[in-house]
């Protein structure tokens, strides 16, 4: 019997997946009457993704229905980070939304701080982008993985490598 046992706090998208979400969103805005000649259209280049459209009001039925899909996909919705809703050429407005890979530092701090304060006897260190939970006890790792779920944190986390 191993006397530690760990598991790896991650926070990412799956870009297949999200592939997946975008191809479903835009056959979905080709079929409906109410996007009938408008110039809607998400492309995902890298780690974002850049949706056009007519006027705010289409641009934000856009992103709407591009979130029902991710949903859908199980696609975490909170790493979008929007960027602001800028005039682009031919009349239409765009806006570019960031999907955030990994835990950035700031985050991973708070998470260290909630899992420090929640006086288990748990070690966590930052590793890059995410995070190592080591302790003696199964239990107290599940303590603290459904402290993380709980805690509404800005960004969905995974837990990935449980040993």
């Amino acid at each position: 019997m191993a006397s530690e046992y760990s598991f790896d706090v991650v926070s990412k998208v799956d870009m297949q997946e999200m592939n997946n979400a975008v191809q479903q969103a835009l056959k979905e805005i080709e079929t409906r009457f109410d996007f009938k000649g408008s110039k809607s259209d998400i492309k995902l280049e890298n780690d974002q993704l850049i949706v056009v459209s007519d006027s705010d009001f289409k641009l934000q039925s856009v992103v709407d229905i591009l979130q029902s899909k991710m949903i859908k996909r199980g696609v975490p919705i909170l790493n979008l980070d929007y960027g602001k809703i800028e005039p682009a050429s031919g009349g239409t407005v765009r806006q570019v939304i960031k999907l955030r890979q990994g835990i950035d530092q700031e985050n991973a701090k708070k998470i260290n701080i909630l899992i420090r304060d929640s006086k288990l006897k748990i070690k966590s260190q930052i590793q890059g982008e995410q995070l190592r939970i080591t302790g003696k006890s199964k239990d107290d790792l599940q303590s603290v993985m459904a402290l993380l779920k709980g805690a509404g944190l800005p960004l969905e986390l995974q837990f990935t490598n449980y040993r």
